[in-house]
């Protein structure tokens, strides 16, 4: 797999000599079990994979290339280039300037463009509706696109499908930006439709067998649906796609449920015409950090540190899932943990933060789960590990471990 050139403040002494030795020792991805480091006091669970993913690498490279380049030019990003505070804050301090929100809010007015100006395409992607934009401006759109490779594919696969007359159902997030852009780029070639969840599944399937009408459709993915969608037409042939943070799990379910449902109205000789099968175009690095979470909760700990931006889709599934068996903390840097008693954490289910005491139990020997979301960088993972360690007077030292792991 390629090597991307970015900042070595993004790597670290101990984490990122760790997955080094487990790439070396499982250069086929086989072994999703966890790196155990045992400091004494302190025994941290690392998991096998975790933190920078090839879309979020090629992203930063190309990033920093763009400053790299164009010292005398005006620099932007469409917004975020990752979910990631300590990676796109640094970015503006080199001078690059967001043009909108996540949320989509407008920070800078189009009409101040001029076709000098460098803008970088997050890796998220952006629609076609904002690469029409900036080429009519007179702005390269392809020269610094940072556009995730995985989420390409999707697009890609989107295309084929609806040339070959199959609708597409987007499971995404429908204001998360690569939903946004998939659901762009999918319906220039194919009607398409966004589900968020399991249950929104189960309803279009109501609609596809005939137990919703056509108008509870249009009720129940009111601005989910792409223009002239006819449910009674269009939902006869699909193609299940997916954000590709989200959980890669959730997506199979819900094409399995999706399959089920057009076998019990079409017949089961008849399926291949009817649904395509997409589980090429789940994202392997989400599927490698979600696998990689599930076998570190085969272990027993204390407790899990979850490293992320909070805005950040792929971080919060392994937040939900490490939630399922122990206590979790989702922080975004070392700085949210306050001293041994006390951490500041977010809550992604009611979107604030908490504020919780005597976190760490009173025990002669710890064991805590430590990952990170696919935008993180492993410094700041290290960084958290090293807050922790600074509680412990007794601790080995990271050299020593790393003399013994590496």
């Amino acid at each position: 797999m390629k090597k991307f050139n970015i900042p070595l403040f993004y790597r670290s002494n101990l984490i990122t000599g760790i997955k080094k030795m487990r790439e070396k020792k499982d250069p086929r991805k086989k072994d999703y079990t966890p790196t155990l480091i045992d400091f004494g006091p302190v025994v941290f669970l690392i998991a096998r994979h975790f933190g920078f993913c090839y879309g979020v690498e090629n992203a930063i490279e190309i990033s920093y290339r763009a400053i790299e380049e164009n010292p005398d030019k005006r620099i932007f990003l469409l917004s975020e280039m990752i979910h990631n505070p300590e990676v796109n804050n640094d970015l503006q301090s080199r001078g690059v300037r967001f043009i909108m929100k996540t949320s989509g809010e407008q920070l800078i007015d189009w009409n101040e463009f001029n076709s000098e100006d460098i803008v970088i395409v997050p890796a998220f992607g952006t629609s076609v509706e904002i690469q029409d934009k900036l080429k009519k401006l007179g702005i390269e759109v392809t020269k610094y696109d940072t556009t995730c490779p995985f989420v390409e594919k999707v697009w890609n696969r989107a295309a084929t499908l609806g040339k070959s007359g199959f609708s597409i159902v987007v499971h995404g997030k429908y204001m998360h930006e690569e939903t946004i852009a998939t659901f762009s780029h999918s319906k220039e070639n194919a009607p398409t439709v966004v589900v968020r969840n399991l249950e929104e599944s189960m309803l279009l399937g109501k609609v596809i067998i005939g137990e919703y009408t056509k108008e509870d459709f249009f009720k129940l993915f009111e601005d989910k649906h792409s223009a002239n969608f006819n449910p009674e037409k269009d939902l006869e042939r699909i193609g299940v796609v997916n954000q590709t943070t989200m959980l890669a799990s959730e997506t199979e379910e819900i094409s399995q449920y999706l399959k089920n449902v057009l076998i019990q109205k079409h017949g089961k000789e008849n399926i291949k015409y009817h649904f395509a099968d997409t589980r090429d175009t789940l994202c392997y690095a989400t599927h490698d950090n979600q696998r990689a979470t599930l076998a570190l909760l085969e272990n027993h700990a204390d407790l899990a540190i979850v490293v992320g931006g909070y805005n950040s889709s792929n971080t919060s599934h392994i937040v939900e899932l490490c939630e399922e068996k122990l206590p979790t903390y989702f922080i975004s840097s070392a700085d949210n943990i306050l001293s041994k008693n006390s951490i500041l954490h977010w809550d992604f289910h009611h979107h604030k933060e908490l504020k919780t005491e005597n976190f760490i139990p009173e025990k002669e020997k710890i064991r805590i789960i430590l990952t990170s979301g696919a935008s993180c960088p492993d410094a700041i993972v290290e960084a958290v590990l090293l807050k922790i360690l600074s509680f412990y007077e007794n601790s080995k030292s990271v050299e020593e471990i790393k003399s013994r792991l590496i």
